[in-house]
């Protein structure tokens, strides 16, 4: 199947959505898709292979980058996108951004609509039902149960299988198979010796980095690491942490996807800190978020602590790790110490999330998102 996938992700980009978009046009041409990728944005200096090293990608396709002006909200780069994979006789339309799926919807071509957030603004609800009401809607896919319920409750829509599903993300659980013991992961890395806990991910606020920080000054017999963030991010934590006198602490920066799964297989911990609310541009996104730092720590096969906020519940349990509340450091502080002091009381729990991590590849994603499309 000829499948165009449009998206309003500058590539290539640091953000968690410019990595979503290429994991799952990877997977795509996996499951013997041929895939077109068309992005906003000038054809950037950046090779196929600093591409695929930078998103821990397997395969090649085609990525095509448009002009659009910044004032008009990716409206003219969706139409000009749908134009264009129309032209190019797509099968389908898979889109993230609500204008693109709206048109390709209302004009009757085969829409699928991959839905990460609320439909924000005056015109994103209306575009949602222009999506889910055209000739061409084929499917939703919905991160999260809790963003279907929110769209059921706020805008009166039927979302139900076989048009309406919830797939999480994901990660690549190739890389992952055979990891080294944290011992050896960290020799091959060139890090100390020593219990690990680590931090994957952006240096945003309601991250919960100033509790890895009062950790770090609580507990100076564990490593902390910290991998990901853009550079000026780096640069004030790094100016912060020296300010504190906090010297367990290791920030490494941007890791390329490719790379990332030996960090993980460093750590004896792995830490997922989310405050209350985890703001991005959209706003507080802790209601409805799936990050993908939580399938890479499934994977990994190590001991998870994880704020214990409702939409985490959804893929995590007691079984598979261990929830703590947001924000409240001495149980923090209780949890990491106690598996700093027997480990092998949590060796099942991180067999568990290891297990857990099979329902969550993206190839398993881009299945369920087809399933019952394919001619």
């Amino acid at each position: 199947m000829r499948i165009a996938y449009l998206a309003a992700s500058p590539i290539p980009s640091r953000r968690a959505n410019a990595l979503q978009v290429m994991k799952v046009c990877d997977n795509l041409v996996g499951l013997g898709h041929e895939v077109r990728l068309w992005v906003p944005g000038r054809r950037p200096s950046v090779t196929p292979v600093d591409l695929k090293r930078q998103f821990g990608l397997v395969h090649s396709f085609a990525i095509e980058w448009l002009p659009a002006v910044p004032s008009l909200h990716h409206y003219d780069f969706c139409g000009i996108a749908v134009l264009a994979a129309r032209r190019w006789q797509a099968d389908l339309l898979y889109v993230r951004p609500l204008q693109a799926a709206a048109l390709g919807s209302q004009l009757g071509w085969p829409t699928l609509l991959d839905l990460h957030d609320r439909p924000h603004g005056r015109l994103g609800p209306r575009l949602l039902r222009a999506f889910v009401g055209g000739r061409g809607a084929r499917r939703l896919v919905m991160t999260t149960h809790a963003l279907q319920r929110w769209l059921v409750e706020q805008h009166r829509l039927r979302l139900e299988p076989p048009f309406a599903i919830v797939a999480p993300n994901g990660a690549d659980l190739q890389r992952y198979a055979g990891l080294p013991d944290p011992a050896e992961a960290r020799r091959q890395l060139g890090w100390p010796e020593g219990f690990t806990a680590s931090y994957t991910g952006q240096l945003y606020q309601g991250r919960g980095l100033d509790l890895l920080v009062q950790l770090a000054r609580r507990l100076p017999q564990v490593q902390f690491v910290w991998a990901g963030g853009d550079p000026a991010s780096v640069d004030a934590w790094r100016a912060e942490l020296a300010r504190l006198g906090v010297a367990n602490t290791r920030l490494l920066g941007f890791v390329a996807n490719q790379d990332l799964p030996l960090v993980h297989a460093a750590s004896e911990m792995l830490l997922m800190p989310y405050e209350r609310n985890v703001y991005l541009r959209q706003g507080d996104l802790s209601t409805f978020f799936s990050p993908m730092k939580l399938f890479e720590y499934l994977a990994a096969g190590r001991v998870i602590l994880s704020s214990d906020l409702p939409t985490l519940r959804e893929v995590l349990g007691e079984q598979n790790a261990i929830l703590l509340p947001p924000e409240d450091v001495s149980a923090w502080e209780v949890a990491v110490a106690d598996v700093v002091c027997d480990r092998s009381k949590y060796h099942h729990m991180a067999e568990r999330a290891q297990a857990d991590s099979l329902q969550y590849g993206w190839e398993a994603r881009c299945r369920r998102a087809l399933e019952g499309l394919t001619p």
